[in-house]
């Protein structure tokens, strides 16, 4: 499994809480993590997305399936989400690999490239804490696929 995101994480905490799940998902699946590089943000908002969304159009190997985060997806519960990872394996479809957009949002041409277009939720969050959402969400994934009691 991949997760492509722009930027770093900077801030500790959220540095700290996304090594933690991370480390809990490769207990089971190898979890590569790719930052591509963010924008300038002398930039305008419409060409620094543009720029970001190459970046991580570029960083997708041909195996990958991507699935995009957007507040325009589809809204998963849990236990979709791991029977989506589920069907990806099942299927032999590739590698399932989440993509992140930067502070402002995606480029539509990173949407067009998705396999499937997820949302976390309705709600506008930081980018940073999207990441430590979704790690967490996929670690619970996980935990749903092998019957580990941590989804309650």
């Amino acid at each position: 499994m991949r997760l492509l995101s722009v930027g770093k994480l900077k801030v500790p905490f959220w540095k700290d809480a996304a090594a933690h799940y991370s480390q809990r998902i490769n207990r089971w699946r190898r979890l590569e993590c790719v930052e591509v590089r963010d924008g300038d943000p002398a930039l305008p908002q419409a060409r620094r997305n543009e720029l970001e969304g190459r970046r991580l159009l570029e960083a997708l190997d041909p195996q990958d399936v991507p699935l995009v985060l957007d507040e325009r997806g589809t809204a998963l519960t849990s236990p979709q989400l791991a029977r989506l990872l589920q069907k990806i394996d099942d299927d032999a479809l590739g590698r399932a690999c989440f993509i992140i957009g930067g502070a402002y949002g995606l480029d539509e041409a990173v949407r067009r490239r998705a396999w499937k277009l997820v949302s976390l939720s309705s709600m506008t969050f930081p980018h940073e804490l999207a990441r430590v959402l979704l790690l967490e969400q996929l670690y619970r994934a996980e935990c749903i696929i092998r019957k580990v009691p941590y989804h309650h």
